[in-house]
């Protein structure tokens, strides 16, 4: 009797979920579809397409093969049913919130995100009456007193940019469960190597895939993952999935796509209406990234570990957020969802105050001083004059973003040279 099939591990998908060999001339590597359009066969093909009876390729922004091989590499890793791929981070939660609500409706948000997300958030409540509803605090508690009968959605962040915190994602996705929610999770700073939210209860996973799925800092782009577990029709307030789409013949998307009824109608509205379409070109790096993903958050995380630990015990430095360290806030969660390591992203602050922090930065000569994280390369940012400049004193307090804080992101470099670099850097602190 022969061995049931078994699915392949996390690495083995890495490399090989989603791409093959090409049919038409052996090519193993992915290949990039450098085209606006492609030609159909029938008129008849053609009018299916567009008024999604059939499945196929029309024009890039709505769907290109070097792209597609992409979103099913994250799906298969992320254990999703389907994946939508976009132009960037902030357009992937841009179009979830929009696909998600119409202008009144409401939405949980975690109290402490990255400054993009949050800046967003505000601008969407300000012009669109799109409304966040912060949570009190990060505990599952807080969530669920923050909801009321306009809540549509919980967002939050599997581990939170920048201050390494790990979220109850079971707990979150419990209370999403006993209110008919969907459970939104941004899991950039985790990716799927440390963190699978779906497997937690999350119904939505987003990614800016410009950290450390792609890791090499050569591309921008997001990715949206539809978990196919949420009851869209039971729940009644999600028009774009659950109601006649006029223009495409009457088409009921939870209806004709019942298993990923969410990816279809982030397509459409997103990528038809809105048009955020990712490059080619960006994809096929974004793949080429994935490939080593496993082997470079073993490495991200160990490198974090001795970093943090190194700052944690210097004289000049007064706290450091990083729950992978004995002791620290933080640390029963962190064992528990990310036994690896909680990513290489944290921040950590100086006892002199934000002069020492802006003098650390530029004293840095290895790490360098940049906005992006999850590259190979370390970075370092002074994220209340940058990133989270948009939050009040208290909010940046909160949120261990203070002017006081340095945020690293942990590249794969020597750790020996790493912490070389930063004890030069502190020596120039007074």
């Amino acid at each position: 009797m022969s061995a049931r099939p078994r699915s392949p591990r996390f690495a083995t998908q890495a490399i090989h979920a989603g791409a093959a060999p090409d049919p038409a001339t052996g090519a193993r590597a992915q290949p990039i579809y450098f085209t606006n359009g492609f030609v159909f066969d029938s008129t008849e093909q053609a009018a299916d397409i567009f008024a999604m009876r059939r499945t196929g390729f029309s024009y890039s922004r709505g769907s290109n093969p070097t792209v597609a091989a992409l979103e099913r590499r994250v799906a298969a890793l992320e254990g999703a049913k389907a994946a939508v791929a976009v132009s960037s981070g902030q357009s992937a939660v841009l179009l979830v919130l929009m696909t998600l609500m119409k202008s009144g409706d409401a939405y949980v948000a975690s109290p402490r995100l990255f400054g993009g997300s949050l800046g967003l958030m505000r601008r969407l409540d300000g012009r669109y009456d799109l409304k966040p509803q912060f949570a009190g605090g990060l505990s599952p508690e807080d969530f669920e007193a923050a909801i009321t009968p306009e809540t549509r959605a919980i967002v939050c962040e599997s581990i939170v940019n920048p201050c390494a915190t790990v979220m109850d994602l079971e707990g979150i996705a419990a209370v999403a469960r006993r209110h008919g929610l969907p459970l939104v999770v941004d899991n950039t700073l985790a990716s799927p190597a440390l963190i699978r939210p779906i497997e937690h209860g999350a119904d939505i996973v987003v990614h800016s895939t410009s950290k450390f799925l792609g890791g090499s800092g050569q591309t921008i782009g997001g990715v949206i993952c539809d978990a196919g577990s949420f009851d869209w029709t039971k729940a009644g307030h999600y028009n774009l999935i659950t109601e006649p789409w006029p223009d495409y013949d009457g088409l009921v998307v939870s209806e004709r796509f019942p298993e990923i009824s969410f990816a279809v109608a982030c397509r459409l509205f997103g990528l038809r209406d809105l048009g955020p379409g990712l490059s080619p070109m960006n994809a096929f790096l974004t793949l080429t990234g994935i490939e080593t993903l496993p082997l470079r958050m073993q490495r991200h995380c160990a490198n974090a570990r001795a970093v943090a630990a190194y700052l944690k015990d210097h004289p000049k430095v007064a706290w450091v957020s990083y729950p992978g360290l004995p002791g620290q806030a933080g640390e029963e969660l962190a064992a528990r969802y990310v036994p690896q390591g909680p990513g290489s992203i944290f921040t950590f602050a100086l006892k002199a105050g934000e002069p020492a922090a802006l003098t650390f930065i530029t004293s840095l000569e290895l790490i360098s001083h940049l906005v992006n994280i999850g590259e190979i390369k370390s970075l370092a940012i002074h994220p209340a004059t940058t990133t989270h400049r948009q939050l009040s004193a208290e909010e940046k307090s909160a949120a261990c973003v203070g002017p006081e804080t340095v945020r690293l992101s942990v590249g794969l470099e020597n750790v020996e040279d790493l912490i070389a670099d930063i004890e030069q850097a502190l020596d120039r602190v007074d």
